[in-house]
């Protein structure tokens, strides 16, 4: 069974870095949402309405693509504290005199949840979550029946060179243990999701420093890990986290960069329709019988254009 919290994260720390101001949209989350708006093509639902979760750290251009990619689409933002929701809405929200007010599609920030929506998109923030069962509830409830979440976030294999360098030194873990995509995919099901598609990318960034990659990691989270240092580090030891990064880390394969591995976690899931549980008596609203009904249509119309040879123009 997964664990109700990704492995040796610390829920208080992790409830305090969402509450602080955050600067712009790191240029890898936005690099991960324009390779997840890719996948969007697989998908046959259009949304009338779709929720982003925690757009200031997922990706502020890729909220402005979402908007172009479903145009007339009403987005509603949620983040994480009052001060990135008021954030966000400064962000999002196109000066009076601008052509992008007519342009592009409607956006609303707010803090409740509740959206009715057709899509969930939450990009790169699920492995900096003290409860991400919890947050995948809640997904769960903001979409309507036939709607479906799209989301990213780090797997396991991230930092891995990182990790090395610190315990050849003895020091505490750089980072958080970020959780497996099968455990995902199981929380996914736990929540109430059908169906989970879960995939994973490798990638490797290089960088000419050490000041500029821990620059880059800074931007990108923090170290949420319950054994992490405690109290703030000397100057003297940054001189030397910054000496070994320089030596252990270059790489030959890469013109002598200092390089770094980042696994990407890509999951997509449905909201199916609420199974009826009947006894020899029960009770059956009527909403939730049309819900049934045209839950059985649907899945009728799918097995049997499944059924049809490709040679029939459909």
């Amino acid at each position: 069974m997964p664990t109700s919290a990704p492995p040796t994260i610390d829920p208080q720390a992790a409830s305090r870095w969402q509450g602080l101001p955050t600067p712009a949209s790191p240029w890898l989350h936005e690099e991960i949402a324009q390779r997840m708006q890719a996948r969007l093509d697989y998908i046959n639902v259009i949304p009338k309405r779709w929720l982003h979760w925690a757009p200031l750290l997922g990706g502020m251009q890729a909220h402005r693509q979402l908007l172009r990619h479903y145009p007339g689409a009403l987005a509603l933002v949620w983040e994480s504290s009052p001060q990135r929701a008021a954030q966000a809405a400064g962000a999002l929200s196109p000066p009076w005199w601008s052509p992008l007010r007519w342009r592009q599609g409607a956006t609303k920030v707010q803090m409740d949840t509740q959206a009715n929506a057709q899509m969930v998109w939450a990009n790169m923030g699920l492995h900096m979550d003290p409860a991400p069962e919890h947050t995948m509830a809640r997904w769960h409830a903001a979409l309507e029946v036939g709607g479906f979440v799209m989301f990213s976030c780090l797997g396991p294999d991230t930092l891995k060179e990182l990790r090395a360098v610190y315990q050849r030194l003895g020091w505490p873990i750089p980072s958080h243990a970020y959780t497996d995509m099968h455990d995902l995919g199981d929380m996914l099901g736990v929540a109430g999701f059908a169906e989970p598609v879960m995939s994973m990318e490798s990638i490797t960034l290089t960088f000419a420093s050490p000041q500029r990659l821990l620059q880059e990691l800074r931007g990108l989270g923090r170290n949420l890990h319950l054994d992490r240092f405690e109290g703030l580090r000397t100057p003297r030891w940054r001189d030397r986290l910054e000496e070994e990064l320089a030596r252990q880390l270059s790489s030959t394969a890469h013109d002598g960069q200092l390089a770094l591995s980042f696994e990407i976690v890509f999951g997509h899931a449905f909201k199916p329709a609420a199974k009826l549980s009947l006894s020899s008596q029960s009770t059956v609203t009527l909403a939730q019988m049309r819900e049934s009904l045209a839950d059985n249509r649907l899945r009728r119309s799918e097995k049997l254009g499944a059924a049809m040879p490709d040679n029939i123009d459909r």
